[in-house]
């Protein structure tokens, strides 16, 4: 019996509410965590928390988010690419715009064997596309057209955006969870209320155990929420170019290849950006940035 097909329309909003339930599962971890530590030292102090998480997780995560394009190009390594030198390239990333209907993004090239590509970008006015010199030689105008439409497809989906969203939760959290346990252990909190007795050191306790497990759980969520981005990156670029066969091709290349010298000298910071893990992890892992290769290529063939 043949498999049943995929709507890419069905596959992106699937993922969309994957997406959203997921992050909505890290805000009420936060508001949790406001609970206990609320119940323990009282609202003011988790107000103070939560004033200084905001102030240092937006001033890092918001300094990061308006120079995505640059700090992703700078640790990349990625030169401009002239309409004079990479015609072919100019041309199929011209064709997408028309049909997304998506302003043309800045076009950079990586020196590097292997086939991978990014995006990025707060917004489609600020977005930049960046390719190896690899994917250029290897993949032909179809492939490349697919692993085009995936990375425009981060920059329409505003993937930056809802990722820098997610980072700013799960660093407020983090931020948060420390500042509560070097409180316990500087003794800032008194317990001169002997009402409440037994069910504060229940509450201590559950405070300790979630300041300590909270920053993984939610870390573990942020790279879920990245590997459904890329299954809808994956939708929405068959969406932009009305066939599945170019992005399977590539990937099937992708998946084929052995991580080059080049590869191995991308920093870690920007690995999630690239349409597949410049290292070559395992993928679907729970400490994956991406879903395994041979997963795309399965939904894909059934689109």
């Amino acid at each position: 019996m043949a498999p049943q097909r995929i709507s890419f329309h069905d596959q992106i909003a699937r993922n969309k509410l994957k997406s959203f339930f997921l992050i909505l599962s890290v805000f009420i971890a936060l508001i949790l965590f406001g609970v206990i530590v609320g119940y323990i030292a009282g609202p003011t102090y988790f107000t103070i928390i939560m004033i200084i998480s905001i102030i240092f997780s937006l001033s890092y995560i918001l300094l990061s988010y308006y120079n995505s394009d640059k700090i992703a190009l700078a640790a990349a390594n990625a030169k401009p690419a002239s309409q004079r030198d990479y015609p072919m390239y100019h041309n199929i990333v011209e064709g997408l715009c028309l049909a997304s209907g998506l302003p043309k993004p800045r076009l950079y090239i990586m020196e590097n064997k292997d086939i991978n590509a990014f995006a990025s970008g707060r917004d489609p006015e600020h977005a930049v596309i960046a390719v190896t010199t690899g994917a250029l030689e290897k993949l032909n105008k179809h492939e490349l057209e697919g692993v085009l439409a995936h990375e425009l497809s981060h920059v329409a989906n505003y993937d930056i955006r809802f990722m820098t969203l997610t980072a700013v939760l799960v660093g407020m959290i983090a931020i948060a969870s420390e500042i509560f346990l070097r409180s316990l252990f500087w003794g800032s909190f008194s317990n001169d209320n002997n009402n409440k007795g037994r069910a504060q050191l229940i509450f201590i306790i559950l405070g300790i155990l979630f300041a300590i497990l909270a920053p993984i759980a939610v870390t573990l969520v942020q790279l879920a929420i990245s590997r459904k981005r890329e299954y809808m990156a994956d939708a929405t670029g068959v969406k932009f170019v009305r066939s599945p066969t170019g992005l399977i091709g590539a990937l099937r290349k992708i998946a084929a290849e052995h991580p080059s010298p080049q590869s191995k000298k991308v920093s870690k910071a920007i690995a999630p950006l690239f349409i597949s893990n410049p290292f070559k992890t395992k993928g679907d892992s729970f400490w994956s940035t991406h879903p395994e290769l041979k997963n795309r290529i399965a939904i894909l063939e059934r689109m």
